[in-house]
């Protein structure tokens, strides 16, 4: 059987083969009723004319590549429907900071407390960082100890992740949302 010319397709092309493009020599044909059978790809291309559809190639790793003879245009529109619901459903962590210094005000801490609640409540991580300038340095356990006092007013909603260490000029501290 003579190999049909083809028109290329870019590679970065994510969408299936479809009539003509299929390059298989046999392929596995799923009917609209249901119905399969192994032919070759001219059958299948009459087959899925006799339907007034589309040959689409949905298995093309399969031995032999597996075709179905569906609208392509709504195949591909319920494809997309899919996978927008999918990435709904998916909830990306993103990190939320939290700059304090060392003589933070009591009011201060417990209005940035809050926030730090609600972003640990909505499934955020928060990184929370004491910043030290000139004179400063000399009042880093302040600093640890309000990190300390932070994350014992959130261990309800969240858990150290990693402990206050201090780099550079700054002590930081990663509170992760718990489990429950």
């Amino acid at each position: 059987m003579a190999r049909r010319n083809h028109r290329r397709r870019p590679q970065n092309d994510d969408r299936p083969r479809i009539n003509e493009e299929i390059r298989a020599d046999q392929v596995r044909v799923i009917k609209p009723d249901e119905g399969h059978e192994v032919t070759t790809v001219d059958r299948a291309l009459q087959i899925a004319e006799s339907y007034q559809l589309d040959l689409v190639e949905v298995a093309p790793k399969a031995k032999p590549p597996v075709c179905k003879v569906i609208d392509f245009g709504k195949f591909m529109y319920e494809k997309k429907k899919k996978e927008k619901e999918a990435k709904k459903k998916q909830h990306t962590i993103s990190v939320k900071e939290l700059r304090f210094r060392p003589n933070t005000d009591d009011h201060d801490l417990e209005f940035k407390t809050r926030h730090a609640r609600d972003f640990l409540e909505g499934g955020d991580k928060v990184k929370a960082t004491v910043q030290f300038r000139g004179r400063d340095m000399l009042y880093t356990e302040k600093g640890e100890l309000l990190l300390l006092q932070l994350a014992k007013e959130l261990e309800d909603v969240g858990k150290i992740e990693s402990k206050p260490t201090m780099e550079g000029r700054r002590m930081i501290m990663m509170l992760a949302p718990s489990k429950s």
